[in-house]
């Protein structure tokens, strides 16, 4: 029984349990299982108490069988990443500094998370400070060979049927890449559509949360819980959340129409990924075009991580009192932040909008940018989380993206296809992935 609910998508067990067709209990048990089973190989949970999630499972249960209502997510597991903040559960932000650090109050998320009736199954691994230096977990196809990051836990956890939803976070690649490693949908909104509240915020310019599922819909289901203004996040604006789910699972008044770019760095990407892509706007045909990006865009990386080590050092000025305790990558990104000129950071952040203006072209043109996730499959051995030059871009413009695992390696390991859209337009990408997503599967797109 426990692998037949393991093999339902998120979407049917919130049908099932609505229906009473299946106890809250009974979903927690069969993740449960999988988790003792295969956890101790993975190392994607930072934090898991099976007693406590079984008391959240037999409440909702409860609530539900003295006709209370019951919430969009009520009794589907979701995982969440060590650096969002859980009353009386540690956050440790994968660092040794932060060791058993317990907040006192939850993150905008988790507190969304409870409305809607989820259930918290645990925190999972990140690479240090959400930044480049590995933490523990494993790639579930390949042990071999990195998750990526620096949501590894989250897209891990997914990938191997541990839970059915995660949450994540990403101010360069953090969704996107590792979710393509791993062979799962990751969906990273437009900047400022989750609140960051109670989240380790590095880059305040940059972090974004995301969500990690098997397909854009389910994504699109938590995206709908998760989405939402916070007076305590800048970012965030007062104004009606989208139809996320329904938007999602609507169907296009046209077949989508696909911009294919080839974006900076492509020329290091991987015989693979040039052959696959090559093979799927083949496929596609007269619903894509390609599209070269303007030569500002070749300084886009070099920028976007000004901003990120800049405000990385300020934000993190406590653990520059404890660099003997953290990674390398960490201490080299804080000490090249903390020089960074004033003058630099500024006209990065003016940079952001003149790229952005020069992609509106391509977004009136076309339903989606399409494009890598990755330069190539997940890279073999644990020492690095990857190359996020296909991500980061994206995220410095905050820009939607999504990455669809349509396409795999020759060694068989996944490969993600991205999607990114206009700001603000995050219901409408999540449509065309889900067009994508079935499209592959019904037509066998998949290359």
């Amino acid at each position: 029984m426990a692998a037949d609910i393991r093999a339902f998508d998120a979407l049917t067990l919130r049908d099932r349990i609505a229906s009473g067709a299946l106890r809250a209990v009974e979903v927690a048990e069969a993740y449960l299982a999988r988790i003792a089973e295969r956890e101790p190989e993975l190392h994607a949970w930072a934090w898991h108490d099976p007693e406590f999630v079984l008391q959240q499972a037999k409440e909702l249960d409860t609530l539900r069988g003295r006709g209370r209502g019951v919430g969009p997510l009520h009794g589907i597991p979701v995982g969440l990443k060590d650096v969002i903040d859980t009353t009386r559960i540690p956050t440790e932000n994968g660092c040794p500094v932060d060791q058993g650090r317990v907040p006192s109050h939850d993150a905008f998320v988790v507190e969304a998370l409870r409305r809607a009736g989820a259930i918290i199954m645990g925190k999972t691994v990140t690479t240090e400070l959400a930044f480049m230096y590995p933490g523990a977990t494993k790639n579930p196809h390949a042990p071999d060979h990195t998750p990526g990051g620096s949501s590894s836990g989250s897209a891990a956890a997914v990938a191997d049927a541990m839970v059915p939803l995660a949450i994540g976070t990403q101010t360069g690649g953090s969704v996107i890449r590792p979710a393509a490693f791993c062979g799962v949908t990751g969906f990273k909104p437009t900047f400022g559509a989750i609140p960051r509240r109670g989240v380790l915020q590095q880059s305040q310019s940059l972090d974004t949360l995301g969500v990690f599922a098997r397909s854009p819909a389910e994504a699109a289901m938590i995206g709908d819980a998760l989405f939402g203004y916070d007076a305590a996040d800048p970012a965030t604006t007062f104004a009606p959340p989208p139809d996320l789910l329904g938007t999602c699972q609507s169907k296009p008044p046209f077949d989508p129409v696909f911009a294919f770019v080839k974006p900076p760095g492509w020329d290091n990407a991987d015989s693979d990924t040039h052959e696959a892509f090559a093979a799927l706007c083949e496929a596609l045909g007269e619903q894509v075009f390609e599209v070269p990006l303007p030569s500002a865009f070749d300084n886009a990386a070099a920028l976007r991580q000004r901003i990120n080590y800049a405000e990385m050092a300020k934000n993190y000025y406590r653990y520059a009192r404890h660099l003997d305790q953290l990674g390398p990558q960490t201490r080299e990104a804080l000490e090249e932040g903390a020089a960074i000129p004033a003058s630099d950071y500024l006209a990065a952040l003016d940079w952001r909008e003149v790229l952005y203006s020069g992609l509106t072209e391509i977004f009136d043109r076309a339903d989606a940018i399409l494009c890598p996730a990755a330069p190539g499959a997940a890279p073999k051995g644990l020492d690095s989380t990857g190359d996020s030059i296909f991500n980061g871009l994206w995220t410095y413009c905050g820009t939607p993206s999504i990455t669809v695992p349509i396409l795999s390696a020759a060694n068989d390991l996944p490969m993600g296809v991205q999607l990114v859209s206009a700001r603000g337009d995050d219901a409408r990408l999540l449509r065309t992935a889900q067009w994508l997503y079935d499209w592959a599967g019904d037509d066998g797109g998949e290359t």
